[in-house]
């Protein structure tokens, strides 16, 4: 069944008088089949209508959409050699259009119970610290590095500051900018502050159209600037957190366009599309050598604190 969000009330309505037409008898009145081909062709133009004009709260809204892809759908070692094995993050050695590389993937969960397992996509330092582990795996054999980026943020929780949260995700950027390997990150949902900067400080980082990457969450902004928030929408608008303005800002390489209507209407096609923009970076950065790749990285990301950003 799907999910509606309040926004996509009228598509909600016309696809409601579709399933209810499918389901009544044919009394030869009215042209049951016309009449689904009339409404089918009615919530089409409503939802390009729709996405065509979607605020920057509503894209938070998409991006954390429930039927929206997850990382698990897109392509594991497990554990980072010194205290446990976190599910926030999933690792892999994966073939991409028949290239090995290693993935890596920020995993929500798509129920209640696997949310819980993988903590809704929010590591513990053993998460960034394993992270760091498979990366320096794939620089060990020229491997490119795969991240898919979809997290609120790094847990917040008592036991993982005592376990060293901030310096595991300090030294997951530093293992990032220091790679001799190609790394090629992809923001499919939420792109949570240094919880996602640990695994997206990459040669090429995209951003799907409908997802978000910021410090801070929007409750989060409006809470502490407003003191309430309920001013989250007024906080997305402020923020610049859509993909979009992340391109104009130069913080990211490029948008990757959803089907329309968002990926959660379709995962298989979003999945495609993704894996052919990986392809063709991760095929144009394994002709650099490893200096010039490092070089290129570090001189990246301290341009973006030349121009203010």
């Amino acid at each position: 069944m799907a999910t509606y969000l309040d926004f996509e009330k009228p598509i909600d309505d016309l696809e409601s008088k579709i399933a209810e037409l499918r389901h009544l008898p044919n009394s030869g009145d009215v042209d049951i089949a016309e009449e689904v081909m009339r409404l089918q062709d009615k919530v089409q133009k409503q939802i390009r209508a729709t996405y065509a004009k979607l605020t920057p709260w509503q894209r938070v809204q998409v991006a954390r959409h429930a039927d929206r892809p997850h990382a698990q759908r897109y392509m594991p070692l497990a554990g980072d050699r010194a205290f446990g094995e976190d599910a926030a993050i999933v690792k892999g050695i994966n073939r991409l259009s028949g290239r090995a590389v290693v993935v890596l993937r920020q995993q929500k969960g798509d129920d209640t119970d696997s949310r819980i397992k993988h903590n809704f996509g929010m590591a513990r330092p053993e998460g960034y610290r394993k992270a760091q582990r498979l990366m320096k795996l794939a620089d060990r054999f020229r491997l490119p590095v795969v991240t898919l980026v979809d997290t609120p943020g790094a847990y917040p929780g008592l036991d993982a500051e005592a376990r060293g949260q901030a310096e595991a995700i300090a030294s997951s950027i530093d293992t990032c900018l220091s790679l001799g390997a190609p790394l090629v990150s992809v923001v499919i949902g939420e792109g949570g502050s240094g919880g996602a900067l640990a695994l997206a400080s990459a040669d090429r980082v995209y951003m799907l159209e409908n997802s978000i990457y910021s410090v801070i969450t929007p409750e989060g902004c409006a809470s502490i600037l407003w003191r309430d928030n309920a001013n989250a929408k007024e906080a997305a608008e402020a923020m610049k957190m859509t993909a979009a303005d992340l391109k104009k800002l130069e913080v990211i390489d490029d948008v990757i366009p959803e089907p329309m209507g968002g990926a959660h209407r379709s995962p298989d096609e979003t999945i495609d599309v993704v894996g052919k923009v990986l392809t063709e970076a991760v095929s144009e950065l394994v002709q650099l050598d490893a200096d010039t790749l490092r070089a290129r990285r570090q001189e990246k990301f301290l341009a973006m604190g030349k121009k203010g950003l």
